[in-house]
């Protein structure tokens, strides 16, 4: 299937065992015991209600994220996954990745998603010290996490596991070492992330406060370059500014995302972009999920926002999406969605200061350098 027609549909299950301080996804954690069949109804009627603004398309890419994906049943994933069937056709090479954190993985419910058709695993690790795992809220410890890639090795072919970096009191050469023994864990991806404060979590007032301090800047863009030589020296490039992959082995929907594609959001608060009679809209469902379960029964679905972009507002999510790849952006595709051709002079002055580069295929990509401070090269471009 070619990149242009990619068409994604990311299924959002809401329900954790407990909140990770630095987290502001839509997770939530219920002592009561989960009605997987009521969701799964929900999850069908919401999947045939987009499907039917949004017919004829063939699926390249399922994401299951979360919240906690793994704590589905398998039978849950089986049958969300013949509801997408039933709607759209399902490419035979379809990336099915589903995401799981350490806790809740069991080597036969992994078995059962492989059977229902989940062919890649995305862990929460986080961490690979015991100390930190805690700092961070995490329920499972380094042994378990390791244990857990290695079961996700034993049933998928494809795997990845995220780590967070730029913690408090992290070193670079700490950091070096746990990055290392992560590669040896790994088979072709990981997603590295840096620690950021996010408004409205405990980490936030934590930081508000003065008892949580992390890595200053100069530190930060240390632990960032780390990332990058030690990964490349693994043969896991930078493909995205936080996502490292073999060649040939990036994640697959993720790129839908960030090439700009269409993709149906499932779920309560999942968020979609979806080509409609001409149009591109931007779409997002409730976010709670009991009010989600009600909505959708009583309309059928939970869309709580489904505008129509602009065609300004579509290349801005253009630019802000793609250069987050290393393969950078077609200039000419930005100027056939914004009905303009980007700022020469812009560029030019990007170019000079070494933030920006042109690639052999003609696109546009920020440099290695320009990446740490990757929205004010956006925010210029835009201008």
């Amino acid at each position: 299937m070619s990149d242009d027609t990619a068409f994604g549909v990311y299924i959002h299950w809401p329900f954790c065992l407990s909140k990770c301080p630095y987290c502001d996804f839509n997770s939530h954690v219920r002592r009561a015991a989960i009605d997987e069949p009521r969701f799964v109804r929900a999850f069908a009627a919401e999947i045939a209600a987009t499907a039917a603004r949004a017919p004829g398309r063939t699926v390249s890419t399922i994401f299951f994220g979360g919240g906690t994906p793994s704590l589905m049943q398998p039978a849950t994933v089986a049958a969300i996954l013949d509801s997408i069937a039933q709607h759209w056709t399902v490419a035979a090479d379809a990336e099915i990745t589903l995401e799981a954190n350490p806790t809740s993985v069991e080597a036969a419910r992994f078995r059962g998603y492989r059977t229902a058709g989940v062919n890649r695993v995305s862990l929460g690790v986080q961490a690979l010290d015991d100390r930190t795992l805690g700092e961070l809220g995490r329920l499972h410890s380094a042994r378990e996490a390791l244990d857990a890639v290695a079961v996700a090795r034993d049933n998928f072919e494809r795997y990845s596991f995220d780590l967070i970096y730029a913690r408090p009191g992290q070193t670079p050469r700490d950091w070096a070492r746990e990055l290392t023994q992560a590669l040896a864990e790994t088979g072709e991806h990981l997603s590295l992330y840096q620690l950021t404060i996010e408004a409205e979590t405990p980490f936030a007032a934590l930081h508000a406060t003065g008892k949580l301090k992390i890595p200053d800047e100069d530190t930060a863009r240390s632990l960032y370059d780390v990332t990058q030589e030690v990964c490349a020296k693994h043969g896991l490039p930078a493909y995205e500014i936080s996502n490292h992959a073999r060649p040939g082995a990036e994640c697959r929907h993720n790129l839908v995302y960030w090439r700009a594609r269409e993709y149906a959001g499932i779920g309560p608060g999942a968020h979609g972009r979806l080509d409609v009679d001409g149009s591109r809209n931007a779409t997002a469902t409730e976010r709670n999920p009991e009010a989600w379960l009600k909505r959708v029964e009583r309309d059928g679905h939970g869309l709580v926002v489904d505008d129509t972009l602009t065609r300004e507002q579509m290349a801005d999510e253009f630019l802000l999406m793609g250069l987050r790849l290393a393969e950078g952006i077609d200039p000419a595709r930005y100027a056939a969605i914004a009905g303009r051709p980007l700022d020469a002079a812009r560029i030019a002055d990007l170019r000079q200061h070494g933030l920006l580069e042109t690639t052999g295929a003609g696109h546009l990509r920020v440099s290695l350098p320009g990446f740490p401070i990757l929205d004010a090269v956006v925010a210029d471009l835009a201008a």
